[in-house]
């Protein structure tokens, strides 16, 4: 009677080992399952946490040097009293400024004088002063565009319309670089000589053009005169145009600098409207001349 219940329960013993048996190998493929899974994330996140390839900065734009200068002198006051009676005798309160003047960028002067000597003729003169600042920007450094416009207005002053036995010269002691350029002009009132001086400093240029004739009869300047009187005025104006900036004239003495003078910049523009044209052009002697008479 005992046998059919031992039997039962031997049975039931061996289909719960069975069935523990067969959950086994379950229990280690999610086991494998899960550590794969594992291996895969923590691969992920050492790939997103390792650095990446570097990315160099790009260059920085080089930075363009500022100007020495920042603003000019009023152009009808950089030569005295005295220095505008030598050059202009009857003329030298008759300065006027230029109608393109812009403070602190550009500005013109001009006087004239008519010595009147009646039945003996007349002396003319006539002077003018241009000053034309330059800023460092993307075409370069003040400097730099400052010596391209130096260049353009000696080159203008040497291809003058008209101009007879032109002269070129350096002038020293005017700034870092300064040349005088003269010539003779025969206008129906008599034989002009020209006079015309550029000289730069820093990002600053300075045009002086002076001319004198003698009228009526009158016997014709010597130009070597007119020339000293235009190099001490131009010296003049560029120590007006150092001690407007604080420098105290102190950028006009010695001799231009040569390293500085034969630094002809490659790519840098004049600007689009200059204070002066050349000397044939800006105020012609024989106009000058004509509303005197």
């Amino acid at each position: 009677m005992h046998r059919p219940v031992q039997r039962a329960g031997r049975a039931q013993r061996l289909t719960r080992i069975l069935v523990s048996a067969a959950a086994v190998p379950v229990m280690l493929v999610a086991a494998g399952c899960s550590s794969d899974s594992g291996s895969g994330d923590d691969a992920q996140k050492n790939e997103s946490a390792a650095p990446g390839p570097t990315v160099s900065e790009s260059a920085s734009t080089p930075t363009v040097q500022p100007a020495a200068y920042a603003t000019l002198p009023k152009a009808c006051s950089v030569l005295s009293k005295k220095t505008l009676d030598e050059l202009i005798p009857k003329g030298s309160k008759s300065g006027k400024s230029g109608k393109l003047d812009e403070p602190k960028q550009r500005g013109n002067c001009n006087w004239t004088s008519l010595d009147n000597n009646g039945v003996k003729g007349s002396q003319f003169r006539w002077l003018n002063v241009a000053l034309l600042r330059f800023d460092s920007d993307a075409r370069g450094t003040g400097e730099e565009q400052a010596h391209d416009y130096f260049q353009k207005q000696v080159s203008a002053a040497q291809t003058a319309e008209g101009a007879l036995d032109s002269k070129s010269a350096p002038v020293s002691g005017t700034g870092d670089e300064a040349t005088a350029v003269r010539y003779g002009l025969k206008k129906k009132e008599g034989s002009f000589k020209q006079q015309t001086v550029v000289a730069r400093v820093e990002n600053v240029v300075v045009t002086l053009d002076y001319n004198g004739a003698g009228l009526a009869g009158e016997k014709t300047p010597d130009p070597a005169t007119l020339l000293k009187a235009a190099e001490k005025a131009t010296k003049e104006a560029v120590a007006a145009v150092a001690a407007a900036n604080g420098d105290g004239g102190a950028a006009s003495a010695g001799s231009p600098d040569p390293a500085t003078s034969s630094k002809a910049p490659s790519s840098s523009k004049a600007p689009s409207a200059s204070p002066s044209k050349s000397a044939s052009k800006s105020a012609s002697p024989s106009q000058s001349a004509a509303k005197k008479n």
